[in-house]
C-alpha cells in the first residue's frame, strides 16, 4: 500500500542560470499563459530569496493544468549525469504533432534531435536542448 495518495504532478521548476534568455527560450517553444512572473524584477533586492516573488522568476500554465517554471539561482550549466533532474517531457497528442514539432523548431532554428520511436514504451520522443543545456523531450503516443 502507498504511503501518499496522488493524482499526479503539481508543478515542476527547474533552475536556470540566465532568466531572461530562458524565459525568451520557453515562450517562443511554447507560448503558454504566465501564472506568475517576477523575472522582471529579479536583480531587486530580495526578490531571488522571496518565495512570495516566486525567487523571481516564471511560471507557466499548461494546458492540461499543470504549472512549469522557471527559477534564476542556478550558476553552472545543466548536467544530466549529476544527481538530480535526467530531463523534463512534455506530452503532445500524436506522431505526426512530432513532426510537425520537428519542422516548426527547424524553421525556427532550435537544434533538436531527430524523432525516435520507441516501440516497447509505445511512445515516439523528440529531443531539444534549452539555453541551460537541459533536455526537453516532447513525447507522443504510437498508433
Amino acid at each position: 500500500m502507498a504511503l501518499v495518495s496522488s493524482s499526479g504532478f503539481a508543478h515542476v521548476r527547474l533552475t536556470v542560470t540566465d532568466i531572461a534568455r530562458s524565459k525568451e527560450f520557453y515562450d517562443q517553444l511554447f507560448g503558454w499563459p504566465t501564472a506568475v512572473d517576477s523575472s522582471d524584477r529579479v536583480d531587486e533586492p530580495g526578490v531571488r530569496e522571496s518565495v512570495e516573488e516566486f525567487f523571481g522568476g516564471v511560471v507557466y500554465q499548461t494546458p492540461q493544468g499543470t504549472l512549469f517554471g522557471l527559477r534564476p539561482v542556478g550558476s553552472t550549466r545543466f548536467d544530466a549525469d549529476e544527481t538530480g533532474l535526467d530531463h523534463v517531457s512534455f506530452a503532445v497528442a500524436s506522431r505526426d504533432d512530432l513532426e510537425s514539432a520537428r519542422a516548426s523548431l527547424a524553421d525556427a532554428g532550435i537544434e533538436h534531435g531527430e524523432i525516435i520511436d520507441l516501440a516497447d514504451a509505445g511512445i515516439a520522443i523528440l529531443s531539444i536542448q534549452d539555453p541551460d543545456d537541459i533536455n526537453v523531450e516532447l513525447t507522443a503516443p504510437l498508433g
